[in-house]
């Protein structure tokens, strides 16, 4: 779904070559090319701060009719700051063009579904990472859609829920934070260890629990 006219753009996908290629194009099309340099800023999601994310949209263009600001990892942002990009895009300034660049997107993404209406959409390529530590970082950052989805084809590819369930225990054990959280969680992992082992639960099954388990506890600890 494109909105055409909109300075607002919402990249969603990990094909970074398309991307660049998308960004290239936008820069031909919007930017005058002696002024370009001054005209872009690119911005990391994870350490943005909201007076930063201010002061570059109050930034007037150089000798150009538009400015470009492309946010990376967009889906890392603060609250704070998805909940000002989307009051903001209900009114955006007509000379800053405004990318935000995610990697993926989960299911019913309230943030999303709150830009849809106002921003230019354009998707490529998602791929999932297959290996643990994917896992875990999904979980750290309570997300259990897409760890679910990272769970999921690890075992349909094979992955002895054993040797998924030392990867998350040692995970936790290195990034939880504070003593209260990796107790909780230890305690969980020896749990579905337990249901493993005695036959309780099937594997896929006591695995999917730690996991909406261990999200849900990320959640409740920021």
């Amino acid at each position: 779904m494109v909105n055409k006219g909109s300075p607002l753009y919402l990249f969603i996908g990990q094909d970074s070559l398309a991307k660049d290629s998308k960004l290239k194009q936008l820069k031909q099309e919007l930017l005058v090319r002696e002024t370009e340099q001054f005209n872009t800023d690119t911005l990391y999601a994870r350490e943005l701060k909201l007076p930063e994310l201010q002061e570059k949209i109050l930034c007037l263009p150089v000798n150009s009719k538009k400015r470009l600001l492309v946010i990376k990892g967009a889906e890392d942002l603060k609250k704070e700051l998805k909940d000002f990009i989307l009051k903001y895009s209900r009114k955006p300034y007509s000379q800053i063009a405004l990318v935000l660049d995610m990697n993926y997107s989960e299911p019913r993404d309230d943030f999303i579904s709150g830009l849809l209406r106002y921003v230019q959409v354009y998707r490529f390529r998602e791929a999932v990472r297959l290996d643990t530590f994917t896992l875990s970082r999904q979980i750290e950052l309570g997300r259990p859609a897409y760890a679910l989805r990272v769970l999921n084809q690890l075992l349909e590819n094979g992955e002895r829920p054993e040797r998924i369930l030392g990867g998350l225990r040692y995970a936790w054990q290195k990034n939880s934070q504070g003593a209260l959280a990796a107790k909780k969680g230890l305690k969980l992992l020896l749990n579905c260890d337990l249901d493993i082992k005695t036959g309780r639960l099937k594997p896929n099954f006591a695995l999917e629990r730690l996991v909406l388990c261990l999200c849900g506890m990320q959640k409740s600890f920021r």
